[in-house]
């Protein structure tokens, strides 16, 4: 057993709405206390400024490449997350010297698994200086070096909570990220970890809604609750390659497009998403090593009832449960931000952060990159 440190991890994810923090006190193995969270999030000229970068990105060939103000905008994003940290502190009576790591996953940019280029804009020395507090970061990189495809990162995560679930869950339990884009984790009883991106979550009903309205999101699937599925729109989509065959690779934000304007109503449109999101979850469950009992969900698409709806229907068709995080005494908002304070913990301990069965690296392996506080 290794000392038990506290971090706060830190996530900005594929749906750029805002900032998650989270405090936990872990070995990086077997021992989890988990603290508080806080979300911040975005204002609109920030989300803005972040999908300009998306765009500037597509320029980038070396993952140290600043195109345009890509730069800019990293130094920006750092002093956002440096503001919700010095935010968080201050909210729970905490010093600096009282974390012993940041977990920064910054933000993804450009993730292209096939030519191995990942690029989180997020700057850890500028970090650590502004908060005073070591900072791991530029986590994915190495499993990129090794084979892997960069994601997901957080199973390993996910693998240390199943050992804390309460009586009742039926077994095998995989767990379900719902974020921008959705992603499985299958803990084996024998602790055998299978993990992947399983398709769009939230990401394609945003830009969707966005595009229609200017709402950043589906407020509680209120648009979608008034639609219908159109089945032609849902099958386009969930016939991609992406679906087919052994191959499990990792997702970048612009592999799945929204539809065009006005190909199908707004609600329809917003409804035949939201059935995309479910149904992929369970068409890719498929490629798990054993059909799942328990479906746990976390992650921004759990609070969304007709994804949440759309997923209990065709899991129960094939004799599964769906739950959220909540339910299984976890915090479904926070289990990210979690994950990334826990993936620090292990990264400066050399312990491994992915593994041939969640990222297809050719061995397990440890990553990131510590920048020290001044």
């Amino acid at each position: 057993m290794g000392k038990i440190l506290t971090a706060i991890g830190l996530m900005s994810g594929t749906s750029m709405d805002g900032i998650d923090a989270a405090l936990l006190e872990t070995d990086g193995e077997n021992i989890i206390r988990r603290g508080p969270s806080l979300y911040v999030p975005y204002d609109d000229d920030l989300r803005g400024r972040w999908k300009e970068a998306l765009q500037t990105a597509k320029a980038v060939v070396e993952r140290g490449d600043r195109p345009g103000d890509l730069a800019d905008a990293e130094r920006v994003l750092t002093l956002c997350h440096a503001a919700v940290v010095k935010s968080f502190l201050a909210r729970h009576g905490l010093k600096p010297e009282d974390i012993d790591l940041i977990g920064f996953h910054g933000q993804t940019v450009l993730h292209r698994p096939d030519a191995g280029v990942t690029v989180q804009i997020g700057d850890g020395p500028l970090l650590a200086s502004e908060t005073g507090i070591d900072v791991v970061y530029d986590m994915r990189a190495n499993d990129m070096v090794h084979g892997g495809q960069g994601a997901p990162l957080i199973p390993v995560y996910h693998a240390a909570l199943s050992a804390n679930l309460p009586d009742g869950f039926a077994a095998p339990v995989v767990f379900v990220n719902i974020g921008g884009i959705s992603n499985l984790t299958y803990v084996g009883a024998d602790g055998v970890l299978s993990a992947f991106d399983s398709g769009p979550g939230n990401m394609l009903i945003d830009q969707w809604v966005e595009a229609h309205t200017g709402r950043a999101y589906d407020r509680n699937g209120e648009t979608a609750s008034r639609g219908a599925v159109v089945p032609d729109l849902a099958r386009r989509y969930l016939s991609s390659p992406f679906f087919s065959g052994n191959i499990r690779r990792s997702l970048d934000r612009g592999d799945f497009l929204p539809p065009e304007k006005g190909e199908v109503s707004l609600e329809d449109g917003a409804r035949t998403l939201a059935h995309v999101t479910a149904a992929s979850i369970v068409k890719l469950a498929d490629h798990l090593p054993q059909p799942p009992r328990t479906y746990v969900v976390c992650g921004g698409g759990r609070l969304n009832p007709v994804i949440m709806g759309e997923f209990a229907d065709l899991a129960a068709a094939k004799g599964a449960r769906v739950v959220s995080a909540e339910m299984a005494g976890f915090d479904g908002g926070a289990m990210e931000a979690e994950a990334w304070a826990y993936l620090a913990v292990r990264s400066v301990n050399r312990l491994p952060l992915t593994f041939p069965g969640t990222t297809g690296v050719s061995a397990a392996v440890t990553g990131g990159v510590i920048a020290r506080k001044p």
